[in-house]
């Protein structure tokens, strides 16, 4: 067995980037820039930079926060965006929903997570309306506050730019906050032969989480 081609096989994980090491160009970066000294709390030169081209990018003004994993960029931004009495609206089948193991409600001090049917793992605007209204000013439940798409969504598909101003719509007329689980967001801005303009804040967008290799 000693001598089989396959005892000396390197597994190789497609789970998630999560599981990689640092490949030797990134690992040399950090080798680089930690010479020197540098203003902390993304004061430094390099964190400005980023929001500068960030901001070319997106054609707006944009503040980028840096953090490790999705799970907390998704948490971590919808907790900074609903009280803790509030609520995050979203598709059953999101990612928010079912892959991140209670951290949005656990770094939101309890933000409850509600969720919108819809065909193709899309919000239903009209069924998003209905939810908005519901129970508003009642003390005794959490109140709508905001709501979160993923584009592109877990299964695949698409929200034309149409379905996402739709939903733009549907937040600023019930003054919610829009928010967009972009882990597969170049594919969808590729898709759709538009500009991360035109598919984040020209269509209502608050607030973006980024994955970036």
């Amino acid at each position: 067995m000693t001598n089989s081609p396959l005892a000396t096989k390197k597994t190789i994980g497609l789970t998630s980037d999560n599981i990689a090491g640092v490949s030797p160009q990134i690992l040399q970066h950090l080798i680089e820039f930690s010479a020197g000294d540098a203003t902390p709390y993304g004061n430094d030169e390099l964190s400005l930079e980023l929001d500068r081209k960030m901001s070319a990018l997106f054609e707006t003004d944009v503040a980028v926060v840096l953090v490790p994993t999705g799970t907390a960029a998704n948490s971590l931004c919808l907790a900074a965006m609903s009280p803790a009495w509030g609520a995050v609206l979203c598709h059953p089948n999101s990612h928010i929903n079912n892959d991140e193991c209670g951290a949005p409600e656990f770094f939101s001090n309890g933000v409850k997570l509600l969720t919108i049917d819809g065909d193709d793992c899309k919000i239903d605007p009209e069924k998003l309306i209905q939810r908005a209204t519901l129970k508003i000013g009642d003390v005794h439940t959490v109140q709508p506050a905001v709501v979160s798409v993923t584009q592109a969504t877990e299964t695949g598909s698409v929200y034309t730019l149409d379905e996402l101003r739709a939903i733009g719509d549907v937040c600023k007329s019930h003054n919610l906050k829009y928010h967009m689980d972009g882990a597969r967001f170049a594919n969808a801005v590729d898709a759709l032969g538009c500009t991360p303009a035109e598919m984040t804040w020209k269509a209502g967008v608050d607030a973006l989480f980024l994955w970036c290799h």
